[in-house]
């Protein structure tokens, strides 16, 4: 077997099952004792292992007929390597855990891209939707940053679509930084001006950015550059005008988060009079381009325009039990037709980037009680979320998320005697037994435009070790003196926070609220 090979131009990927897409709630297009041709990172010819073997008999074959291969997974919603967690904030309710990570580490950027990227391919994410924040102004520096961010995803060889957050207002709570300086006390109101002010940089710096990226990486084969609106109340109206035209003009994918928590609601409520959706609406940013990350508190008449628009939503639910935002109706976005991705967020349930423990979370998690409704996901429903709906989100749309002549081989070879060790009975689907057994030592071969990048629980391109020691080395050093100031800021704004959000929603008769319900 030659799997931990790579192929500059050609080979043929065998295996016992080819799953190469989803084609209902229940079906699959499958394959058996098949294999796949591609030439210069996309697939030429699927068919019998026999029949290509013959016709492309000198090409290097990756995998023995003893494999599930399945399109590579897609991660529609990422943001870090070293999780919150680690950096010493625990899973704390959103907004609260917004203030709390003002104290994280600084973590040097190409290493803390491959700590992370290493746990996703090593669960079969070979794409990934990269939403970047938290870099300092200018935006030079952003740009070397980015440049960073995306160069570690090359070097180790996985796809990104890269996003750049946009915000210009609130950037702690909900409502304007100086409103809330003037609640804090007066050192503490000059320690929290002195922090904002040093995020704030020109709107059009922004599009500059993004133009600038949208260009430079336009001949990429792995990278593509979307715009990231972050969320409602950290974007002015201008703001939104603004990425409504640069997305009109460049045709380009947006991704915005949206409605995560209740208190978004309720800041969506004071600002809109309404509805957030129908706001964002007003700005003609609702449209198949744009993505919403979360949609945990979506309204149906809000879920029945963005259908209406062609909007996509990224389900993260992961973070939304661990930061206490509630679970999205999945099944009111399902009878929608909406196109669902997975998002894996800062981190998942395992406090990792496991691919394969999200979508079985996924599964699982929006199954309702009772006999009568079986209304709930398949296994076919979340392999699809995690590969077309993933692909579905990011400008690789055309490219990714199946297996069929012409589409990328980035593909995913899982060991199909693991599955069934040590007894699966055979009347089980393959589909059913990748999403309830499959675990990330099961993973044995990742493909990426045609280039092995894993193999054999070995990165072909990075040294692995050599980073994560690195990484140890580097944290293993006293904080800076603009770490501690940033740890002692945090720990005097928390309780300010919390007071604000205490009194946030009073006006409505309700200070806290269980988690949304499935529907």
């Amino acid at each position: 077997m030659t799997t931990a090979q790579t192929f500059s131009s050609a080979s043929l990927v065998r295996g016992r099952y080819i799953i190469c897409k989803v084609t209902g709630r229940n079906q699959v297009e499958l394959l058996e004792n098949a294999a796949l041709y591609q030439e210069s990172g996309r697939i030429v010819a699927l068919g019998s292992w026999e029949q290509l073997r013959a016709r492309y008999p000198e090409v290097p074959v990756v995998g023995d007929g003893s494999y599930v291969v399945i399109p590579g997974l897609v991660n529609g919603h990422h943001h870090v390597g070293m999780t919150p967690f680690q950096l010493g904030s625990p899973d704390l309710p959103l907004e609260l855990w917004l203030a709390h990570r003002i104290r994280a580490r600084t973590v040097d950027i190409e290493l803390d891209t491959l700590y992370s990227a290493f746990e996703l391919v090593a669960s079969g994410v070979t794409t990934v939707q990269h939403l970047h924040g938290r870099v300092l102004p200018p935006i030079s520096q952003i740009g070397e940053y980015a440049d960073k961010v995306i160069g570690a995803y090359a070097k180790l060889g996985m796809r990104v679509s890269y996003s750049y957050g946009i915000r210009d207002q609130n950037r702690l709570v909900y409502e304007a930084d100086e409103q809330f300086a003037q609640r804090l006390p007066a050192g503490l109101a000059d320690s929290f001006r002195q922090w904002s002010h040093a995020q704030q940089m020109p709107l059009e710096d922004n599009f500059r950015l993004f133009e600038t990226l949208l260009q430079r990486y336009k001949q990429h084969p792995l990278a593509r550059i979307q715009l990231a609106p972050v969320n409602l109340h950290w974007c002015s109206d201008q703001a939104l005008e603004r990425v409504a035209a640069c997305s009109e003009t460049h045709q380009a994918g947006m991704h915005m988060h949206l409605l995560e928590t209740r208190y978004q609601w309720e800041y969506a409520r004071r600002r809109t009079g309404g509805s957030a959706v129908k706001y964002l609406d007003k700005f003609g940013l609702l449209n198949p381009r744009m993505t919403l990350g979360h949609g945990v508190w979506l309204e149906e008449d809000e879920l029945d325009l963005l259908a209406e628009r062609g909007v996509g939503i990224c389900t993260n639910a992961s973070s939304n039990l661990r930061l206490r935002s509630g679970i999205a109706p999945w099944r009111q976005f399902h009878k929608r037709g909406i196109s669902v991705a997975l998002g894996i967020d800062e981190a998942g349930i395992n406090e990792d980037r496991d691919m394969l423990q999200e979508m079985r979370l996924v599964k699982h998690l929006h199954r309702v009680a009772g006999m009568d409704n079986n209304d709930v996901p398949s296994a076919e429903d979340v392999l699809q979320m995690a590969t077309q709906g993933g692909a579905n989100s990011t400008p690789f749309a055309s490219e990714i998320g199946v297996l069929a002549v012409g589409m990328a081989a980035d593909v995913v070879l899982i060991n199909d005697a693991m599955l069934r060790y040590p007894y699966l009975d055979p009347v089980t689907s393959v589909v059913d037994a990748v999403i309830h057994r499959a675990q990330r030592e099961a993973v044995d071969t990742v493909v990426v435009n045609g280039q092995v990048i894993y193999a054999g629980k070995r990165f072909v391109n990075v040294d692995q070790q050599a980073v994560l020691q690195t990484l140890a080395e580097q944290l293993k050093q006293p904080l800076t003196q603009a770490e501690q100031e940033r740890h002692a800021l945090s720990e005097a704004l928390l309780p300010h926070v919390q007071t604000f959000y205490a009194h946030y929603c009073a006006d409505c008769g309700k200070k806290h609220w269980p988690y949304r319900a499935i529907d």
